[in-house]
């Protein structure tokens, strides 16, 4: 039986964890569910799951599951905030964390889960993006398990053999081939996209996602923070990582071997897969998810991306180039930037345009410590703030 935490439960990753979770009683069991905000439907599934503890974002969220729970007869331990969301992700009664907060509120309780030694199935972009040394070290000095949740990630390592070591060049590897569907607007005219709004913006054609990561995947910039986790999480430089388009999202990515060989991990577009996977690792489960039947897919399409219209992943693969906290602005201001898109408070393209001002007109250092990281995250929230402030329409 393993004990599980599903950090960030009430979002999409959270919901198809739980999902799978409930197919196989007999092997698994929650320990301790969180949300930030969305108390109502974190009441139900305590009310499901019956977890040992509950965490959400405020003290007037934790009074309003507390009370929730009583109506129901749920005896919980309801606490709040981010030493709350640490504690339960070290917490001696859970094996496995489930890492699915989205954004730079991830990183502490992720960072916490990596020195208890805990498996971590990692959901959560930023705590490679901003802080992928220090993270990795982590990971290996306290004899945590780290398996990739993102349907990209997770392919590749299914892709690359069971005694690769984060070497490419001894495990004969020639390149990571990363797939990307192109999101919403890859055969829309360039010069229209001015006038994107955040409606069809997070109108994914194959995925069923948050809305923050819906306009990541309509930028791109969700496969330019996905390149960035993959030279941490497979030990890949960035000229041996490539973004390959592939709108049909049944190839989720494939490694390039130097005998000329390419392995691939196919699918149907259901994160359950990824998610079956890494908790059963290396067994497998049934996840829910319908087995692909290639004869009705008909055709598989391969393109190269443009960086004049997925400016953002350009803007990735230089912070990768530059290193450092480079990421971490990067992060930081596509957060700020696609929060104001999302408030209709600039416009679509003006996305990239902020988050290429913070990356050029501040200056980036050692990603030395967590401190040194977080610093520099609020160092471009406010830069980004202030050009957002001056692009409000």
């Amino acid at each position: 039986m393993q004990f599980i935490t599903i950090l960030g439960a009430t979002g999409s990753i959270g919901v198809s964890t739980l999902d799978v979770l409930a197919r196989h009683p007999d092997k698994y069991q929650v320990y301790a569910l969180t949300a930030h905000s969305k108390v109502d439907e974190l009441a139900a599934q305590c009310a499901q799951f019956r977890p040992q503890r509950a965490v959400v974002g405020s003290a007037a969220a934790a009074e309003q599951l507390a009370t929730l729970l009583r109506a129901r007869d749920v005896r919980v331990d309801v606490s709040w905030g981010e030493q709350a969301l640490c504690d339960v992700a070290a917490a001696a009664g859970t094996d496995t964390v489930m890492a699915a907060i989205v954004g730079a509120a991830g990183l502490a309780p992720v960072l916490a889960a990596a020195h208890a030694g805990k498996k971590i199935l990692l959901a959560n972009k930023e705590a490679l993006v901003m802080s992928g040394q220090l993270f990795m070290d982590a990971v290996h000095q306290h004899g945590a398990t780290l398996l990739p949740i993102d349907s990209e990630h997770n392919a590749i390592f299914q892709s690359l053999p069971q005694s690769y070591a984060r070497s490419p060049q001894g495990a004969g590897v020639a390149k990571i081939l990363l797939t990307a569907s192109g999101g919403p607007f890859l055969t829309r005219a360039v010069d229209t996209l001015e006038g994107v709004t955040p409606e069809q913006a997070c109108k994914h054609p194959n995925w069923v996602m948050g809305r923050k990561i819906s306009v990541d995947s309509a930028t791109m910039m969700n496969k330019g923070l996905e390149v960035i986790e993959a030279h941490w999480l497979f030990g890949a430089p960035a000229a041996q990582i490539e973004v390959v388009i592939h709108p049909q999202s049944v190839i989720h990515s494939m490694v390039s071997y130097v005998d000329g060989s390419v392995l691939a991990q196919l699918g149907n577009p259901d994160m359950r897969t990824p998610i079956a996977h890494a908790l059963a690792y290396p067994e497998r489960i049934d996840s829910g998810v319908a087995q692909l039947d290639l004869t009705t897919i008909g055709t598989l399409q391969f393109e190269k991306p443009d960086f004049a219209r997925f400016p953002c992943l350009a803007l990735a693969f230089e912070a990768l180039e530059a290193g450092g906290t480079a990421p971490a602005l990067l992060n930081a201001a596509n957060e700020v930037a696609v929060d104001a898109f999302l408030d209709k408070r600039i416009g679509f393209r003006d996305i990239d345009r902020v988050i290429a001002r913070v990356m050029h007109e501040n200056a980036h250092g050692a990603a030395s410590s967590i401190e040194a990281v977080m610093a520099q995250d609020a160092l471009a929230r406010s830069a980004a703030g202030a050009i957002v402030a001056g692009l409000a329409r």
